[in-house]
């Protein structure tokens, strides 16, 4: 990717826990598409960040860890990245887990901010993991530090136990609804052949991310 023309500075920061079996081959082909767009020709090549402070793409082989600060130049379409990406990191995931996307409009200066325009920052979360209900068990994680920590500053902690009782109930739900659907793409009991038409098999595709 060349770094003319390219208005963002983009950030990409996570911490992922990898399945034993994982090695450093397995992660330079699931990030495959970061250091390609990155215009590198490994992962070694494309691992260091824009920024020298901050510790780019490093993979921990004892602790079975990925860890994402890294910073690039790119465009608009560095978010089709984004896709295969997740795709990728779900096949070598072991848990639920978030990474946060962060544009930065790299065009955006003080002359802009006077005439009152607005940036083209962004911000996104993305969620990867082995399968849906780590997916949901990161979402549901998230979602639950920040009602508390924004609850806490009326309430006390202790008090917070309804409200978490509640989100559990919400993403129970929605397991609960994923699982029907998969259930919808089976075959008959004793059965052969496919589905319903437009059915999802239960041992289908993965979804690749969930915003």
């Amino acid at each position: 990717m060349s770094s003319y023309n390219t208005p963002f500075e983009i950030h990409v920061h996570g911490e992922i826990l990898l399945r034993t079996d994982v090695d450093l081959k397995a992660v330079q082909e699931a990030l495959k598409p970061l250091w390609k767009y990155a215009g590198a020709r490994s992962l070694t090549e494309g691992a260091k960040s824009l920024y020298e402070e901050e510790p780019g793409i490093r993979f921990d082989d004892q602790e079975h860890r990925l860890q994402l600060c890294w910073t690039l130049r790119g465009n608009d379409d560095f978010r089709q990245v984004l896709d295969d990406m997740c795709m990728n990191l779900n096949e070598v995931s072991a848990a639920g887990a978030q990474i946060e996307i962060t544009f930065y409009d790299a065009e955006y200066d003080e002359e802009d901010e006077e005439r009152g325009t607005d940036s083209r920052d962004d911000f996104l979360i993305l969620f990867v993991g082995p399968d849906p209900a780590s997916i949901m068990q990161a979402q549901r994680d998230l979602l639950v530090q920040d009602v508390v920590s924004l609850m806490e500053r009326h309430f006390d902690g202790a008090e917070l136990g309804g409200v978490v009782g509640e989100i559990d109930k919400l993403f129970g739900q929605r397991f609960q609804d994923l699982v029907n659907s998969l259930e919808l793409g089976k075959p008959p009991r004793g059965g052969a052949g496919p589905g319903p038409q437009g059915g999802h098999g239960g041992g289908g595709r993965r979804p690749r991310h969930l915003h």
